[in-house]
């Protein structure tokens, strides 16, 4: 039987308005990727407490106006160990499942969305570093990385959580073991009915093979822009252009909407150049909340009114400052500085 063209029209836009999640094939086409400033994400990588929460930490990033969290549960993988290593009684309370698990819960109570992403920390590197000479050391740390991303892929689904990130900045993984990569997005594809990202490093975003399989291009934003003490507002925006076209260009191609999965500034002198080089020493640097304030002004500036920039997480946000003061005042959280109004500014307006 002939379809009418009129009928076959209209069950072609119905298949395009559905929920990505809702579709099977693992590289299906997201046909409308923009987005209205009320509904960007204006989300807050929540750092995982060593100890069940206390009190209620939801409240102020209500009260921020941010709609999404980033609840990271890590695991740990040794340089040169094919292993990765999880849900360990050595870890803080928020990283291990239980702790994953409440979090999300409260988060959820108080009206805010949840991106879930389970990160690997690597002592004395990181995750861009990972790399192995036999496939069979890549096939174990594959194996086990499976079973550390699938324990939180079922509780994300059991949660009604909305996003999940599969990986962060393994840079040489993204290219040499890219088969790994599709087949492990069709797994959580047939057991996960939300939305999929990958949280590629800012050098190496452009080279991700697997993009087509997911609903999200994430980009760990911590672009290199200006190397001054204290730039400019409009000296900082000037620098994001040689980042921004290219930005936009990988979405067209791409057809995926972008997203920054993190970024952030340390609220020191220079902190919008090489800040993982800052990170090292970052006590020995000055502490300028100017600095940070006027960088993630800058961002926003930049990208908020981009249809096709769906927001971010700041890295980072702490429910407990009392166990982390040292951190504060040099770090990158905006917590009590200049930058907090900054974001307040930017959030507020939008929809949880």
């Amino acid at each position: 039987m002939r379809i009418p063209p009129f009928l076959f029209i209209i069950c072609l836009l119905q298949w395009a308005c559905q929920s990505p999640s809702v579709r099977t094939n693992e590289s299906a086409p997201i046909l409308v990727s923009t987005i209205s400033l009320e509904t960007k994400m204006a989300g807050l990588s929540f750092v995982a407490p060593p100890n069940p929460f206390e009190g209620d930490p939801m409240q102020a990033i209500v009260e921020l106006g941010a709609n999404w969290i980033a609840v990271i549960p890590y695991a740990f993988s040794r340089q040169g160990e094919a292993q990765v290593h999880f849900d360990s009684d050595r870890q803080w309370w928020g990283e291990r499942p239980e702790g994953t698990i409440e979090t999300i819960r409260i988060a959820q109570a108080a009206g805010i969305k949840v991106m879930l992403k389970p990160q690997v920390y690597i002592p004395g590197s990181w995750p861009g570093g990972l790399d192995f000479k036999l496939d069979s050391e890549w096939e174990q740390w594959e194996n086990d990385y499976e079973k550390y991303i699938m324990t939180f892929v079922a509780i994300a689904d059991s949660m009604n959580v909305g996003l999940v990130c599969i990986g962060t900045e393994f840079k040489f993984s993204e290219t040499k073991r890219e088969q790994f990569w599709r087949k492990l997005i069709k797994k959580i594809r047939a057991e996960y009915k939300g939305q999929l990202v990958y949280a590629s490093n800012w050098d190496s975003y452009e080279d991700v093979p697997f993009w087509d399989a997911l609903d999200y291009i994430g980009i760990d934003a911590y672009f290199p822009l200006i190397d001054k003490k204290e730039p400019s507002l409009d000296e900082i925006k000037k620098a994001w252009e040689k980042y921004r076209r290219p930005i936009r260009k990988l979405h067209e191609k791409t057809n995926r909407p972008i997203l920054f999965t993190e970024y952030g500034y340390l609220s020191v002198d220079g902190c919008t150049y090489n800040t993982w080089e800052l990170e090292k020493d970052r006590q020995k640097h000055s502490v300028n909340e100017q600095a940070q304030a006027n960088a993630l002004q800058a961002m926003h500036e930049v990208f908020w009114s981009e249809p096709y920039y769906h927001g971010g997480f700041l890295w980072k946000w702490f429910p407990d400052m009392d166990h982390h003061r040292s951190r504060r005042k040099h770090g990158y959280t905006p917590q009590g500085k200049k930058g907090e109004e900054v974001l307040r500014t930017w959030y507020k307006g939008v929809k949880n």
